[in-house]
């Protein structure tokens, strides 16, 4: 059913399309990628099982591209929380020697086609360290948001243990860590959406991202003395 709303799109040599059980021979490789990447990055991003990733490509949740010759260029996948009230476009990843070719943006956004498609109503969410991401994001209508906004469903932080920051996140009660959380959120009928104007705000953007880190991880030896609402309090006032 998603393959007829969601055409196969050809970008040159590429071609992003919703994966299907006929893609489940890629999932070691973009397990593998996924973790090569975060640990190349120094942050972690939540580990999949092969087996995860078939069942995402079975389920018809997952983007992925492959050259016309049939090799493996990217892949996305999408999830649901709380009872489908929001979505979240995750693992995103693209092979190294296809990286920099602007197809990761063509894949996110037929995951956000896809997540529109399935759950209208949802809110689409994202959490992510890289600037690149936060780009493409934007140009998709998300806006940055407090964790606040973000699910509340344990299941949903359980994603980021693996990360090697995720200990910031826990002494902060879940408000703050060097991720960014971004949001977007359907529009009503009468109402545009406003989109964040991320390329006139990217450099500003950045210098907030590196003074984030610099108080996250200059501080985390001290703040293991804090209770988290003091910690809390004094990341609010950056």
């Amino acid at each position: 059913m998603t393959m007829n709303i969601l055409e196969k799109k050809t970008y040159g040599d590429f071609v992003v399309m919703v994966a299907t059980e006929e893609h489940h021979s890629y999932a070691d490789q973009i397990c593998e990628e996924m973790a090569s990447s975060a640990k190349a990055r120094g942050t972690g991003i939540a580990k999949r099982k092969p087996e995860y990733i078939r069942l995402k490509m079975t389920e018809g949740k997952a983007i992925i591209c492959l050259t016309t010759a049939g090799v493996w260029v990217g892949f996305c996948y999408i999830e649901t929380w709380d009872h489908g009230k929001f979505v979240a476009n995750s693992g995103l990843i693209v092979a190294p020697d296809f990286r920099k070719s602007g197809i990761a943006t063509s894949i996110k956004a037929m995951a956000f086609r896809l997540s529109r498609t399935r759950y209208p109503e949802a809110k689409i969410i994202g959490l992510t360290t890289s600037l690149a991401v936060m780009k493409i994001n934007s140009e998709l209508g998300y806006v940055p948001v407090p964790f606040s906004e973000l699910p509340k469903d344990d299941d949903f932080w359980k994603g980021c243990s693996s990360c090697v920051n995720f200990d910031i996140l826990n002494r902060t009660n879940r408000a703050h860590c060097l991720c960014t959380g971004m949001k977007y959120e359907p529009p009503k009928e009468e109402k545009k959406p406003e989109f964040w104007d991320f390329l006139s705000q990217s450099s500003l953007y950045e210098s907030f991202m590196r003074l984030k880190q610099r108080v996250l991880l200059g501080r985390e030896e001290k703040s293991k003395k804090k209770s988290p609402g003091r910690l809390n309090r004094e990341l609010e006032e950056v």
